[in-house]
C-alpha cells in the first residue's frame, strides 16, 4: 500500500500546494480522497488520473474539498472509450451534491455529445452515501467509515484503508472526535488536517480566527495520535502554510504529546507502507 499526498493546500491559493486530495494505491487500485484545487493535474505527476480512480472518498461537502469533483467527472466520461461508472462516496447530502454538480455541467456535456460520435453516453456516476461502517470490501482491502466533528459543516467523515497488516486513516477536518479515535486505533498512519494555532491567532482577521474552532490544532493532531497507539501523523492541508525551513515548528508542536513519527506534508509525497 502507498499514500501519495495529491495537494496539501488549503483554501487559499497557493502556487507550491495544491488543494486537499489523497491517493492511496493498494491491490492495484487507485482511491481519491477528495478533489481539491488541482487534483488531476497531481494525479498526473503520481500516473494517476480520472479514468484510473477506482473509487472517489469525499470526506465532507466544503468547497476546499470539492471544488475539482466536476473535472473528475468531466474527464472521466471524455476520456473513456467506453462507459465508465464513477463510484463516489460520502456523507449524506453527495448524492444531492453529485446530482446538482451534473446539472452544473448540463452545457458542457450537451457540447461534447453533439461533437463526438463515438460519445454517445452521458457520466454515469454511482452513489455510496454514509455516515459510518464499511463501504468498500474488495481484493482484501476494506475502507470504513466514521462520522467526525467538523460542525456547522455536517455531515462529515473520514475513512480508514485496511489491507493485510497495514492502515492508513483520513481525518479530513475535524476536531478531535470519537470517529477519529474508533479510526485511528492502531493505525500505521493517520492523515490529518491540521492549523498552527498560535500564527492563525496572530492574524488579526475575524474570518480567519473563525477556523480555530473546527479545526484539529498540531497538538490536537498529536493527541489524537498518541491516545490512538498510530505509528505515524502525516499533517497535511496546513493553515497557514508553512515558511520553508519552518517545518520543523509544527513538529515541534505535535511531539509535545504524540511519541510517533511525525510528517509535514508536501505536495506528491509518497510513503509506502509494507
Amino acid at each position: 500500500m502507498k499514500l501519495i499526498t495529491l495537494g496539501t493546500g488549503s483554501p487559499i491559493p497557493d502556487p507550491q500546494r495544491a488543494g486537499p486530495a489523497t491517493l492511496v494505491r493498494v491491490a492495484g487500485m487507485d482511491f481519491l480522497f477528495d478533489c481539491g484545487r488541482g487534483v488531476l493535474m497531481r494525479a498526473a505527476a503520481a500516473m494517476s488520473g480520472p479514468a484510473a480512480f477506482h473509487t472517489v472518498f469525499l470526506t465532507h461537502l466544503h468547497s476546499d474539498h470539492v471544488t475539482d469533483f466536476n473535472d473528475v467527472v468531466t474527464m472521466r466520461w471524455a476520456m473513456s472509450p467506453i462507459v465508465n461508472p464513477l463510484r463516489v462516496v460520502g456523507p449524506v447530502g453527495t448524492a444531492a451534491f453529485v446530482e446538482r454538480t451534473l446539472a452544473m455541467l448540463e452545457f458542457d456535456i450537451g457540447y461534447r455529445l453533439a461533437h463526438h460520435a463515438d460519445l454517445n453516453w452521458e457520466p454515469a456516476i454511482e452513489v455510496i452515501e454514509t455516515s459510518g461502517g464499511v463501504v468498500l470490501e474488495l481484493e482484501g482491502v476494506r475502507v470504513s467509515a466514521a462520522p467526525t466533528n467538523h460542525r456547522p459543516v455536517e455531515p462529515t467523515v473520514g475513512y480508514r484503508v485496511d489491507f493485510d497488516e497495514s492502515s492508513v486513516v483520513i481525518g479530513g477536518d475535524s476536531v478531535p472526535c470519537e470517529g477519529l479515535d474508533q479510526l485511528c486505533l492502531d493505525a500505521d498512519i493517520y492523515v490529518q488536517t491540521v492549523i498552527r494555532e498560535s500564527l492563525v491567532k496572530s492574524i488579526p482577521v475575524p474570518r480567519l480566527q473563525d477556523i480555530l474552532d473546527y479545526h484539529s490544532s498540531t497538538v490536537d493532531a498529536g493527541n489524537t495520535a498518541q491516545r490512538a497507539g498510530v505509528k505515524k501523523l502525516v499533517m497535511t492541508h496546513l493553515v497557514p502554510a508553512p515558511w520553508p525551513g519552518t517545518e520543523g515548528e509544527w513538529i515541534d508542536e505535535a511531539k509535545s504529546v504524540y511519541q510517533g513519527e511525525i510528517v509535514v506534508a508536501n505536495d506528491l509525497m509518497e510513503i509506502e507502507l509494507p
